[in-house]
Formats: C-alpha cells, structure tokens, sequence
C-alpha cells in the first residue's frame, strides 16, 4: 500500500509540474482558495520541504510561538517574493520523488498536501482538471472528523455524497458533488455554488 501511495505522489507532482509550466502570469499571481495565498505562494508552500532546512522551519516556528499555520504564511510569502515561477516549477519537477512526508503524517499525508494544494490552485483558476480516482480515494480515505476540526470547516448537519466516487462524510442534509470538491469542503475551502447540489 506504501508503495501505491509513493506512485501516487510522484504521478500527482509529475501533473501538477506539467500543469505549472503551462500557466501564465496572470494566472501564477491570481488568488488561490487559500486565504490570502495567490497561485504563486501555494506553489512556494508546497515546494518549501524541497529548498528549506529544518533549521530554517524551526526558527520560523519558534519566531511564531509554536503557530506552524502562521510561520508557514510567512514563508510562502517570503518564498514567492525572492522565487522566479521558473524557480518554483523547476524546484518541483527536480523532486518528483522527494522522500518527505509532513510530521505525522506518512506518505499519505505527502499525497494529501499535494492533492488538496494543487485542487486550490485548479478550482481557484477555473481550470477543468480532475484528480485521479486512485489518488483521490487515498486522500478521501484518510480524511476524519479531526480533520474538519483542525481545518475549521463547518459541515454540522451536512452528509457529504460524491456523484463520481462511492464516498459519504457525515449526517444530515445531503450535499452533493464531485469528490474532489467534497473534499474542499471537508478542508474549509469556499466553493462556487454552482459546484454542489
């Protein structure tokens, strides 16, 4: 299994590079679904594990008091202000294969960051790209109450339902769309409207 979520990460790096470089400046500068995070930041902050010390993330964490979410926006900021976008895509594309996995959280973890990352920058732009079913379900399947917790997502009363996977998420009042969406609102992302039913 291990090994399936390994491929899966590679192959979700691989399309996500070749999608990267294809993008204009426009684009790279427009918003993310990322609060305050343009295309341009999501891709210094996906990429940061490959260029940054763990020295560097330690201090950042500690000059933040412990807030990982607030050194981490503070990087991406820093990052996408120094970093040419032929930076940022070549940085990607030469760590297709990079062994790093976010603390606690395995390689499932690596795949999750790369697929929930990559879904702010596709669904922000209007772009029609669809995750991989396979990958897509790995992610889908680790995803737990905590999870809505730690991202701050209000899905009380609400039963998520994939149209295009056999995945639920919750009790209540149906809500209904592709699973990759579901999966934005499982991590408090604010969708267009005419993306649910």
């Amino acid at each position: 299994m291990t090994e399936d979520i390994r491929r899966a990460v590679a192959a979700e790096r691989r399309d996500q590079a070749e999608l990267l470089a294809g993008l204009t400046e426009e684009q790279w500068h427009a918003p993310s679904l990322c609060a305050g995070w343009r295309v341009k930041e999501v891709v210094a902050h996906t990429t940061l594990p490959y260029r940054s010390s763990a020295g560097r993330v330690l201090k950042e964490i500690l000059k933040s008091a412990g807030r990982f979410n607030h050194a981490a926006d503070r990087m991406a900021k820093t990052d996408a202000a120094q970093l040419s976008t032929n930076d940022l895509v070549k940085t990607l594309k030469d760590n297709i294969d990079h062994p790093w996995t976010p603390p606690g959280g395995g390689v499932a973890g690596a795949l999750s960051h790369d697929v929930i990352h990559g879904l702010d920058i596709t669904v922000a732009l209007g772009l029609d790209r669809v995750v991989p079913h396979d990958r897509l379900k790995f992610v889908l399947d680790g995803m737990k109450p905590s999870n809505v917790k730690y991202f701050g997502a209000d899905l009380d009363g609400r039963r998520l339902e994939a149209t295009d996977l056999d995945w639920t998420f919750g009790e209540g009042e149906p809500v209904r769309g592709q699973a990759q969406d579901l999966l934005l609102l499982v991590c408090g992302r604010t969708l267009p409207p005419d993306r649910l039913s």
